[in-house]
């Protein structure tokens, strides 16, 4: 081989290398380094609404049936359109982009029940905040349901310029998200648009019956093991059962921001309706376990029974008692020759 045709396939390689289109591969290809170099190029990703959703982020906000999902995501689209951060939460996004809420909870009327004071002083919006909802004068297309959904989401997005895009939420879109399978081709969409066109998206769903008794984790979003795969972030709203005005913000999954909203530190919140906005007023930090709902308590008998059965399966003093959080001294006299005869 000639030395010009070897310093062509050189001078090739090194162009693929740095990142040159060479042929019709979906590939990316570049040094370490020069990902480094082209990475620091770019701003630097800011708060939308603290820790919970960063900018150019596919977030997830997940909670049970009127605990307040609807509400939050109208709450921040506001704070994000008006450049005021919500009092108790972080926002360090300078900007005030065009914003779409497409709705497909609430009717126009519940809306606005919502946000005046009993249909009247009605609160006002900016004008980046943008409200979409499906127009029922007109004939929905025959086709996949989904399809057209997503399609009319994306000439949306085109038209108005949408740079923050909360959809409320991923049930309308399709309704059996808590079969993985079907769920994973939905976000996989979303977040294809999202990074088309460098969106910040926020996707509000629904959690599946769960036991309030413990703590909220990835698993308690429908359809997780798919939706949790294509989100960069997951926070959720727990109901607490000290107050039934009482709520929490927990995250769940954190890839770009600090996780400082853990089981230990949940963002506590109350609803109320200050003149014609509903929203979450942040109270404090507090510890989730306090806000779940009790665990049921055995009773001395009910307890006696299952140690007597654990002791019969073999299994030690020290084993039984931390089961039931109690001493080992008590184990041993429960199951003593004189009342636990084999």
């Amino acid at each position: 081989m000639s030395d010009f045709k070897i310093d062509a396939l050189i001078e090739e390689a090194e162009k693929q290398l740095n990142g040159a289109a060479t042929s019709n591969s979906i590939f990316k290809v570049r040094t370490a380094t020069q990902c480094m170099d082209d990475a620091s190029q770019l701003p630097v990703p800011q708060l939308l609404f603290d820790e919970f959703w960063v900018e150019g982020e596919v977030a997830i906000l997940f909670a049970d049936t009127g605990v307040g999902k609807s509400l939050l995501g109208v709450q921040v689209a506001n704070s994000i359109t008006r450049g005021n951060s919500i009092p108790g939460f972080q926002m360090t996004v300078t900007s005030k982009p065009k914003l779409g809420l497409f709705d497909f909870e609430l009717s126009d009327k519940q809306f606005e029940k919502r946000y005046s004071e009993d249909y009247t002083n009605h609160y006002i919006f900016d004008r980046n905040f943008l409200r979409i909802s499906i127009d029922l004068d007109k004939d929905f297309p025959d086709g996949n349901y989904e399809e057209i959904i997503s399609y009319n989401i994306e000439q949306t997005i085109i038209e108005h310029q949408l740079q923050v895009v909360i959809v409320d939420n991923l049930t309308y879109m399709k309704g059996d998200t808590e079969r993985a399978k079907d769920a994973g081709p939905l976000m996989k969409r979303l977040k294809t648009l999202a990074g088309k066109y460098q969106l910040s998206l926020l996707v509000l769903a629904h959690t599946p019956k769960r036991d309030a008794r413990r703590p909220f984790t990835v698993n308690d979003l429908a359809g997780s093991k798919q939706l949790i795969n294509f989100c960069d972030s997951a926070f959720c709203i727990g109901e607490s059962f000290q107050d039934k005005n009482l709520r929490y913000l927990k995250q769940v999954k954190v890839r770009n921001a600090e996780h400082r909203y853990s089981t230990w530190n949940v963002a506590l919140c109350e609803l109320v309706k200050e003149e014609n906005f509903t929203k979450f007023r942040f109270l404090e930090t507090a510890n989730e376990e306090v806000h779940l709902k009790p665990k049921k308590k055995a009773n001395k008998d009910e307890t006696l029974e299952d140690v007597v059965r654990m002791k019969k399966l073999g299994m030690s003093n020290r084993a039984i008692a931390k089961k039931h959080s109690i001493d080992e001294k008590t184990v041993r006299n429960w199951t003593s020759d004189d009342d636990f005869p084999f």
